[in-house]
């Protein structure tokens, strides 16, 4: 795929950010866990939040490739970084300017280009690859509806204004409609509390938290109805999640770009044995294959992200996107791995960052649909067959 003159400008824009800020940053923000709001400020400042954002919004109308390629230099250096740039460019934000009304837009326009990062509230303890099996409710209660229930590893939970909550709607007989998107603002919407924030393996600066509603009020204004309305309404906002996955898929991509920045001049500066450890052709055959998987992850990125869906869909298309997500974050474990091996003992330490991209790497075939999902969709829709995952699923 080759790169307009504005997008390899953008890139070049972002990997000179990255490598003299966000690089010195990063081992900082893993040790400490802080969110960096100093990298946010950095971030809005060179117009990186809020990229996807229409211009009549404020923001510059760019697509899900030039978020990307800002992405992937961010994830070179800090993953929580080029988390919060997939954040605030898809996800959430990209489902609210397509289906939002045009208070909606705005609202969430302002505070992403102020600097928020919208929090995405699908997953619970009990509903995790299952999302349809929530259990939160949203009970209609004359104009408003009432949200009760309970959330789980929401990235940003405490640090995000902007909360996207998927809930099972009721009407006021009782009836279920379907599930919904409803927007809250912390701070302003009682009911919303922080209840916990999990202890992580990697992307200590990014907080995953539980969230509990109680009696959370939603105006109507808040609402966030696809034109599908509740029934199917919930595919349609599941829909842009197709943009996060290939922002997380970047995500892995980049910190295995980095992670072979590293060992290549790990590899050329190291001497055993009298040479270069490079010279021995064991590791240039590692080096040969961690390019290669790159590379594949790289183009398949790409693609996945200039891509539409089906039916005029403005989201990338769903089987690209869990193609791209899948081959890139298992390839980005093993670029990450063959890494640390060619550091050695060094690349144990915490002195040194491959470590860190370890702990960081390894949430990417999980998060934002496992790899063992992901397979399931591009089965079910090679094959043209619905493929329900409950015992009695074909019996149905």
């Amino acid at each position: 795929m080759r790169l307009t003159p504005d997008q390899v400008s953008l890139q070049a824009r972002a990997a000179t950010l990255s490598e003299r800020l966000v690089r010195q940053r990063a081992a900082e923000i893993d040790r400490t866990g802080e969110y960096p709001w100093d990298i946010v400020e950095a971030l809005k400042a060179e117009g990186f939040l809020g990229m996807t954002i229409p211009k009549e919004l404020g923001g510059q109308g760019r697509s899900f490739l030039d978020a990307v390629l800002v992405i992937e230099q961010m994830a070179r250096s800090c993953t929580v970084t080029a988390r919060i740039v997939v954040e605030t460019n898809m996800g959430a934000i990209s489902a609210i300017m397509a289906y939002g009304t045009e208070k909606q837009r705005r609202l969430a326009a302002e505070l992403v280009l102020d600097g928020d990062k919208p929090a995405i509230c699908i997953t619970e303890p009990g509903a995790g690859s299952d999302a349809a099996s929530m259990t939160t409710r949203a009970e209609k209660r004359g104009d408003r509806y009432v949200l009760n229930g309970r959330k789980h590893w929401i990235t940003g939970a405490g640090v995000s204004c902007l909360h996207l909550i998927f809930a099972r709607v009721f009407d006021e007989r009782g009836e279920e409609l379907g599930i919904g998107g409803f927007l809250a603002i912390r701070g302003e919407a009682e009911g919303l509390v922080v209840t916990r924030r999990e202890p992580t393996m990697g992307l200590c600066g990014m907080p995953e938290g539980e969230l509990t509603f109680t009696d959370l009020e939603i105006p109507p204004e808040m609402v966030l109805l696809p034109p599908s309305g509740f029934r199917r309404g919930f595919a349609d906002l599941m829909n842009a999640y197709n943009s996060q996955r290939v922002g997380a898929g970047t995500v892995a991509m980049g910190i295995a770009a980095g992670a072979l920045e590293h060992a290549l001049a790990w590899a050329k500066s190291r001497e055993q044995f009298g040479r270069p450890i490079g010279e021995f052709q064991g590791l240039q055959w590692m080096l040969a294959d961690m390019q290669t998987q790159l590379t594949a992850s790289r183009l398949m990125l790409y693609a996945a992200a200039d891509s539409h869906g089906p039916n005029g869909s403005p989201f990338p298309d769903p089987n690209l996107a869990a193609q791209a997500k899948i081959f890139a974050s298992e390839a980005a474990i093993k670029i990450v791995n063959d890494a640390l091996q060619i550091f050695g003992a060094r690349g144990y330490s915490r002195g040194f960052p491959l470590e860190r991209m370890a702990r960081d790497v390894r949430m990417f075939t999980i998060g934002g649909g496992t790899a063992q999902i992901l397979r399931n969709l591009i089965a079910s829709r090679l094959l043209g067959w619905k493929l329900p995952q409950t015992r009695d699923g074909y019996l149905r």
